[in-house]
């Protein structure tokens, strides 16, 4: 069932990320330029980005120490997803949303030292979020999901085991009195 989920989606953004990557590198050079979507506040601006989220940049080595990172999520991933279970379809979504993004970014990565593409730029005059992709989209929206699913997992172990210890006393009390 989670396959069902899983697969496409990862399929469907995996795609979209490399198709969109591609019309902007063809269609926005020079690198830097801006052309305004909706006014100035949604932009397409063509930036590569040889750092991780948010410009993060290790020096030369920048490259190879982000993809192997990303290859090292991308096997947590792969994990989490085996362990989760069948029907747990939010799980399977949110594991495959981050698992796309970032098979996205990492094959910029690989293709290109120059590093990730990134058009996507919002902002209003000069306070701009820093220029993004779909990969990191689905890598944001993913982690997001991804935390609320397990949060409330959390939620409902912590509420089990209390039942279970209230169950064992009330039992330990009930024999006490026998």
């Amino acid at each position: 069932m989670k396959a069902l989920v899983a697969i496409p989606v990862l399929l469907v953004v995996l795609v979209l990320d490399l198709i969109t990557k591609a019309v902007a590198v063809a269609t926005l050079a020079p690198s830097g330029m801006s052309n305004a979507v909706f006014g100035t506040w949604f932009r397409f601006t063509l930036v590569y980005n040889p750092g991780a989220a948010f410009g993060l940049h290790l020096g030369d080595y920048s490259r190879w120490i982000f993809m192997a990172l990303t290859c090292g999520a991308i096997v947590i991933l792969w994990r989490l997803y085996q362990q989760t279970a069948q029907d747990d379809l939010r799980k399977a979504l949110a594991v495959s949303l981050v698992a796309a993004g970032a098979l996205g970014n990492v094959i910029d990565r690989i293709r290109s030292d120059l590093g990730v593409v990134d058009f996507i730029d919002i902002g209003v005059g000069t306070h701009r979020w820093p220029t993004f992709n779909v990969a990191d989209m689905a890598v944001s929206g993913g982690a997001f999901l991804l935390a609320l699913v397990l949060w409330g997992e959390e939620k409902r172990e912590t509420a089990a085991a209390v039942a279970t210890a209230a169950a064992a006393t009330a039992a330990s009390e009930s024999a006490d009195h026998s």
